[in-house]
């Protein structure tokens, strides 16, 4: 094991003492764990990242996440799990709002327009337009939400700060929709 890596491993053993003193108000502990936890987190967000200007932003992101929700954190309890699951949300919340994957995507117009796709049937449009039909149904609000969350993948806190609601409004708008859905989907094959 390298010196580097000792030292690394010592100063991870420290973080739930420091995160508890920062707890207590001790700044000097809390600048020290902040800067400790860095690697990790940029090491967590580039699993799931791989645009470099992105993973900076998304660490920031989730320094100010663990900022913001520090006061949760129980010392008595392992750390680096919690830090991890704080890094990877925030990962995936960045993937969402940038559209998923996209990053990774290869755009050749040329060959979308050449080339059939044949795992796409060819009644797309007629799905398209029975989709369409049965959303048209729904009363505007839970049509907005399964737009919004389930067509253009938004997380359910944007969809929240969309349409001006709670988190729970709008998961129990989604839930009304889904209902419903599954009800005109039954009398309709029934």
């Amino acid at each position: 094991m390298t010196e580097q890596r000792k030292d690394s491993d010592a100063s991870r053993a420290e973080w739930p003492a420091w995160m508890q003193r920062a707890q207590d108000g001790d700044q000097a502990a809390y600048n020290r764990l902040l800067k400790a936890m860095v690697p990790l987190i940029r090491k967590v967000v580039r699993r799931k990242i791989d645009d470099a200007i992105l993973v900076e932003d998304v660490v920031q992101d989730t320094l100010l996440t663990i900022h913001r929700v520090r006061a949760t954190y129980d010392p008595s309890r392992p750390i680096l799990p919690w830090v991890s699951a704080i890094a990877s949300s925030r990962a995936i919340d960045a993937l969402r709002k940038r559209g998923r994957h996209r990053s990774r995507e290869v755009h050749d117009d040329d060959a979308l327009n050449t080339y059939a796709d044949d795992a796409v049937p060819a009644d797309d449009a007629g799905h398209a337009q029975d989709i369409r039909e049965r959303l048209s149904h729904l009363p505007d609000r839970q049509r907005e939400m399964v737009e919004m969350v389930h067509l253009r993948e938004m997380s359910l806190n944007d969809a929240a700060k969309h349409s001006q609601l709670s988190i729970g409004a709008v998961k129990s708008l989604l839930h009304r929709a889904l209902v419903r859905l599954r009800q005109t989907g039954a009398d309709d094959h029934g």
